[in-house]
């Protein structure tokens, strides 16, 4: 191996290291529930899932999957997209 790979795989992996060096726009994932597969997006416009909590309640609305996403990639997201936990913890009260 080259020494300008070597170079690039050390430098990948002290990126891997660093998560808020990314920031994610937007993007689309496919998401394995429990009794379904979902599709989830970012847009400018926030979150979006196909389930059917997502579906039901729109407006404001958010959902397991999403907020497992957003758990997930934390500080990778915009603030306008991170998981908000009083947030979900209101809504989930009612």
């Amino acid at each position: 191996m080259n020494s300008s790979m070597i170079g690039k795989i050390g430098k990948a992996h002290r990126y891997a290291r660093e998560p808020e060096r990314i920031s994610f726009e937007s993007f689309r994932v496919s998401f394995r529930g429990e009794h379904n597969d979902y599709t989830i997006e970012l847009t400018d416009h926030g979150w979006t899932c196909s389930c059917h909590t997502f579906e039901a309640h729109m407006v404001g609305s958010t959902c397991a999957h999403i907020m497992a996403l957003q758990q997930m990639l934390g500080e990778m997201l915009p603030d306008r997209a991170r998981y908000d936990e009083q947030e979900s913890e209101a809504l989930a009260a009612g």
